[in-house]
């Protein structure tokens, strides 16, 4: 399938707890990186294949915990640029994460929050 889902990433208001239950329901290995100041990215793979994703603590102040699925695109300015041509709303411009590739945040035109993401190759 081509632009198939790549990442899932959890914003939590309690990332210690949400942590614990995804360890203790599902068996996910979680691996903490630290990133800038203060900021930890933890890490899973579920076993048997499948997209993989992240935690952190939920960035948007205020805001509860919810997820965001990603979709691998091939160039994500382009990709940016088109779903905003279509009627998305461009929550996060194009970002780099170092050595890893680029991300922007859209909702589509009926509100859903969606992650584009560029793998870095």
């Amino acid at each position: 399938m081509a632009h198939p889902f790549c990442h899932l990433e959890l914003g939590s208001t309690n990332l210690a707890k949400a942590k614990s239950f995804y360890t203790d329901m599902f068996g996910w290995e979680i691996t903490d990186t630290q990133y800038g100041e203060g900021m930890t990215y933890s890490m899973f793979k579920p076993e048997g294949g499948g997209p993989g994703g992240g935690m952190m603590t939920q960035p948007v102040p205020g805001a509860p915990s919810s997820w965001l699925p990603y979709v691998a695109v091939d160039d994500i300015h382009a990709a940016t640029k088109q779903a905003a041509g279509l009627g998305a709303q461009v929550h996060v411009d194009v970002q780099e994460v170092p050595n890893m590739g680029w991300f922007s945040v859209i909702s589509d035109p009926t509100g859903a929050a969606l992650g584009l993401w560029q793998q870095k190759l």
